[in-house]
């Protein structure tokens, strides 16, 4: 195609602001009538832990409409043939632990037993009924599924309304009159529901209530707010119900959480007449944190005259246009399944963070408020870079957001849900995110003065309640500078444990503020940051071996966790690794020094100083030897984020092909096209990301002004950049197919010769070319000492 792509603001009303996106016409490689989503495939991930959210939504929409199931319930929908339980309006994506949000779920029925409004279910347990086999559609901003009742049912959004159609059939399966009730219940998917009320108008079925909710990953409760109107059939009669009955009379219901473990069922219902055309009811649901009212104005405001086909086509429209940065020219021979693998990759990176903006009831400020950052442990690492480079205007409103957070909380969050505080699972983590956007011109309305007091803070100052936010330990980390296992901490209090990992962790967090002093020129803090980013080097036993199923691996040197009185502790390098299904390696206090990840591919965590840990493992040859035993011995998970990089590192050691080789090792193997097809959690689309990054043949540092090069998936990937309009474009000559020619043989930046095996951001805002000549053996291409990465043992900061 000619790079012919310009930029305009469309702007998609949503109460009480504007919700801004970057519009472009879409096009693929030389292909005018490439439709983007006949390669976006919901489903992926809907099996097996994927935990994707199936349904429609609006890139970071607040509004997320599906089906939920009472199976593997976490995003809602689950290809696990479980019965369906309701429509639910709000949805998190990926997310690991218990189901998030699904609030207030619909139920329809064409008609009730004995045509009595007592004939019909209520409680969600007991209403669960199977959908018809094939029978589930879905496409951006669109799902649809029929139910065993043969009831159909499709929904489209808008930014926090939900529209739902529910075509029945004739005749229910009773043989009584048509006469459809929708109830709509005060449940969440984890049954977390504390106090609810809930009316109904009897002239025009209006449903509104709030109920009160704790968080899937956090501390606290939270508030939410609905307004359901109806369109299609005459009212018949309304009311509630409580448990398993229900009554015309009254029409409002205020119900307690009961003493059983269990929310006791409660809701309300609008019955009505036969519809007046196709059989078909339309409930239009509004959201709102802050009030009733306002979840009827965001409904009234956004989808007004009930018009499905117009919501449907203007979500799509949008969805279109934000996956429009990126085009690719597949070459002669790609399959399809490489590309659904790309493009369904690249979608699930724009379901979270969500845009609250103006549906924050805890504080008022000017500024964007996002939530479902969920979890910066995870999103750190592919999600939100990737979003720097095809999103950076809503990118700099996310961080905008973290740093208002800041101000009105006192603390960056590393996980935040529904409004609350959610927990901590290693380091501060937003230090790593503003970071990364700092050394990318993230510069918006951003205020970067404020950024900074925000990642010293996490740095300088332990809250009281580190499990939520900042870091704990911060005595021992400033006096003995390593976080002891069994640490004495009075000053704050979490979970006393993953000593290990939050060392490694810490000292990356360190190193990150560390580039931003440097930017910010403020030259004592860059000494004081450099310094403890070398603290990891302090839990590095240089004697300690590991075996692997009673062999030895006959490598020396991991780290281990430390007492106080720096004297040794001990956890077996392979705990809490792919192949260890015994050991508690999460937030309990119980757990491993490690969280989710064994000492093993811990090892290979020293972003910020590669170089360093390159010469500590033996030198290149020796740290090649180990990644390839990380990664072939069953050690590695590549199901969970700390393994990402670990794929790429082998640049580090001068073998950017040995990354080429093993990043093919895993994709398509194991990230396929099946509901299946990943091989865990989404986690808010970082295993998208990860997808995307490594099919583009750039994958980031996270954290630094750094992409490590191998060669595309594509003959040629293409992006253009909303921040100004300029296209990077990275060929391969020679491309492959089959993929046996996948190692770089030379290249050219700007058609001059280019032999660092790292590129910065500077290639997607200035409009570079990279041509990569491939061959089917390595090269010396980008082996050179001088051709690698930048670590803090060799060079300075790189900012663009």
């Amino acid at each position: 195609m000619a790079n012919f792509i310009y930029t305009v603001l469309f702007l998609l009303s949503c109460y009480p602001g504007s919700y801004a996106i970057q519009l472009a016409p879409y096009a693929n490689g030389t292909n005018s009538t490439f439709d983007v989503f006949q390669y976006v495939d919901q489903l992926i991930g809907t099996a097996n832990g994927g935990h994707v959210f199936a349904g429609a939504t609006l890139p970071y929409g607040m509004a997320k409409a599906v089906a939920d199931v009472n199976g593997d319930n976490t995003g809602g929908f689950a290809s696990d043939g479980s019965d369906v339980t309701g429509f639910s309006q709000m949805h998190d994506s990926g997310t690991g632990g218990s189901g998030s949000l699904g609030n207030f779920a619909l139920f329809p029925y064409a008609g009730c037993q004995g045509d009595t409004i007592d004939g019909c279910t209520y409680p969600k347990k007991a209403r669960a009924i199977p959908s018809v086999d094939g029978s589930v559609k879905a496409s951006p901003g669109y799902f649809g599924i029929t139910l065993e009742s043969q009831i159909n049912v499709d929904m489209t959004v808008a930014n926090r309304t939900s529209l739902f159609r529910f075509q029945f059939p004739s005749t229910p399966a009773d043989g009584s009159p048509l006469s459809p009730l929708i109830l709509q219940d005060l449940t969440d998917l984890s049954d977390s529901r504390q106090n609810g009320s809930v009316s109904v108008d009897p002239e025009t079925g209006r449903i509104v209530g709030n109920a009160t909710f704790l968080p899937s990953f956090g501390s606290g409760m939270y508030n939410l707010f609905f307004c359901t109107d109806f369109k299609g059939a005459a009212i018949r009669d309304t009311g509630i119900f409580v448990n398993s009955r229900a009554g015309n009379e009254p029409e409002t219901l205020f119900i307690t959480r009961g003493i059983n473990g269990y929310p006791l069922p409660g809701g309300a219902f609008t019955r009505f007449e036969a519809p007046t055309s196709n059989n078909t009811i339309l409930a239009r649901v509004g959201v709102s944190f802050i009030s009733n009212d306002q979840a009827c104005q965001n409904a009234e405001t956004e989808i007004p005259d009930f018009d499905f086909a117009g919501t449907q086509q203007k979500a799509e429209s949008i969805w279109r246009n934000q996956l429009s940065p990126i085009t690719v020219t597949p070459g002669n021979g790609t399959g399809d399944a490489i590309q659904t693998i790309f493009w369904s990759g690249v979608y699930r990176t724009m379901i979270n963070p969500q845009d609250y903006t103006g549906e924050n009831p805890i504080w008022t400020s000017t500024e964007p408020y996002f939530d479902s950052f969920y979890c910066l442990w995870d999103s750190f690492r592919s999600q939100l870079p990737f979003l720097t480079i095809v999103d950076p205007v809503n990118l700099t409103r996310m961080v905008r957001a973290l740093i208002d957070i800041f101000r009105f909380q006192g603390y960056l969050p590393d996980c935040r849900m529904s409004l609350c505080k959610g927990f901590t699972q290693g380091g501060s983590n937003a230090d790593n995110v503003l970071t990364d956007a700092y050394l990318k011109s993230i510069s918006d309305g951003v205020d970067w003065s404020t950024g900074y007091q925000a990642v010293v803070k996490d740095a300088e100052v332990e809250p009281i309640d580190w499990s939520n936010e900042g870091r704990g330990g911060l005595m021992s980390w400033k006096s003995l500078n390593y976080i002891p296992v069994q640490d004495y901490d009075y000053v704050g209090f979490g979970t006393y444990t993953r000593s290990i990992s939050r060392t490694l962790e810490y000292s990356y967090n360190d190193f990150c503020i560390s580039e931003m002093a440097q930017g910010m020129a403020m030259t004592a803090d860059v000494e004081k940051y450099q310094q403890r980013a070398g603290n990891w080097k302090n839990l590095f036993k240089a004697n300690q071996t590991s075996s692997v199923n009673g062999t030895d691996s006959g490598f020396t040197g991991f780290f281990q966790p430390k007492f106080l009185n720096q004297t040794w502790g001990f956890q077996d390098p392979v705990e809490c690794s792919n192949f260890d299904d015994t050991s508690t390696c999460s937030l309990q206090n119980n757990a491993a020094e490690t969280f989710e990840s064994s000492i093993w591919e811990y090892s290979f965590f020293v972003p910020g100083d590669m170089a360093s840990l390159v010469t500590l493992m033996g030198g290149p040859d020796d740290f090649v030897k180990r990644l390839d035993y990380l990664h072939e011995s069953n050690i590695e998970y590549i199901g969970n984020e700390p393994s990402f990089l670990t794929v790429f590192q082998y640049h580090y050691a001068g073998r950017p092909g040995r990354s080429a080789y093993r990043s093919h090792t895993y994709i398509p193997a194991y990230f396929d096209t099946s509901t299946a097809g990943l091989p865990g959690n989404d986690d808010s689309g970082a295993m998208g990301s990860f997808i995307a990054f490594s099919m583009m043949g750039l994958f980031p540092n996270p954290g630094q002004n750094v992409y490590l090069i191998t060669p595309p998936y594509f003959e040629s990937v293409s992006v253009t950049s909303p921040a100004t309009g300029k296209t990077a474009k990275i060929r391969n000559v020679g491309f492959d197919p089959s993929y046996q020619a996948i190692y770089i043989q030379s290249a050219t930046l700007d058609g001059v010769a280019y032999t660092k095996n790292w590129i910065d951001h500077s290639f997607f805002l200035e409009g570079k070319t990279l041509e990569l000549t491939l061959g089917t053996t390595e090269s010396t291409w980008g082996t050179a000492a001088a051709d690698l990465p930048p670590s803090l043992s060799t060079s300075t900061v790189v900012k663009v």
